[in-house]
């Protein structure tokens, strides 16, 4: 993918595997985005939980044009307009507003909102939105509620993340309605503190592999 603006769907047909990026030293983003690459892993979701958050995804949207750098835990307005700024190509949410959703179309910021109620969809959809991250997946009732799903919203599309690990993956991406999964066993702490970047390089391929479902 080149640097053309992508829907929310492209985004998720990309890869099997979107990883949930948590970074305190922005030291760590850029070896981390380039091991990742690597792998085959390009859409990159760098989260706002910890203060680095914005820098990180700068210096990835500068140093590693290969990567497709998102911002993950947006959950405002403001929050949108910074990640965009930083160079983010699209946003993720634990949840849904539509003041988070008319911010990110203003901004043409690809959204791929948090649900985890029927009613939630419904409040996404009727904004507009189709593709949607199921949060948190597992503890919200798993591959059997994204199941009882496909009846009422069989058209939507789901990225399940929050429990979603190396074993469980293809339980969810064996359902018709997920084209992806989100996931932080891509990124191991320590893998990063010890810089040991060829683990995460073998993550990734691995998660690439996830494909053949």
């Amino acid at each position: 993918m080149d640097q053309q603006r992508l829907t929310a769907l492209e985004l998720m047909q990309d890869g099997p595997v979107i990883p949930v990026i948590v970074l305190n030293d922005p030291a760590h983003a850029v070896p981390m985005a380039q091991a990742l690459v690597a792998g085959g892993v390009r859409v990159l979701e760098v989260t706002l939980r910890t203060p680095q958050g914005l820098s990180c995804i700068e210096a990835i949207a500068r140093a590693v044009p290969e990567a497709i750098v998102g911002a993950g835990t947006v959950r405002s307005a403001g929050d949108a307009q910074a990640c965009a700024n930083a160079g983010a190509r699209f946003a993720v949410s634990p949840g849904y507003t539509s003041a988070l959703g008319r911010a990110c179309q203003e901004l043409r910021l690809p959204l791929l909102p948090g649900v985890a109620t029927s009613g939630e969809i419904m409040a996404a959809q009727a904004d507009g939105f189709n593709e949607l991250k199921f949060f948190p997946a597992v503890q919200a009732g798993g591959s059997a509620m994204l199941k009882a799903w496909q009846g009422p919203f069989g058209d939507v599309r789901f990225c399940p993340t929050g429990g979603i690990s190396q074993g469980n993956a293809r339980e969810f991406l064996a359902l018709k309605n997920v084209v992806c999964v989100g996931g932080s066993w891509l990124v191991p702490v320590e893998a990063m503190e010890q810089g040991d970047w060829s683990r995460i390089t073998a993550l990734a391929r691995e998660a690439v592999a996830l494909r053949a479902v």
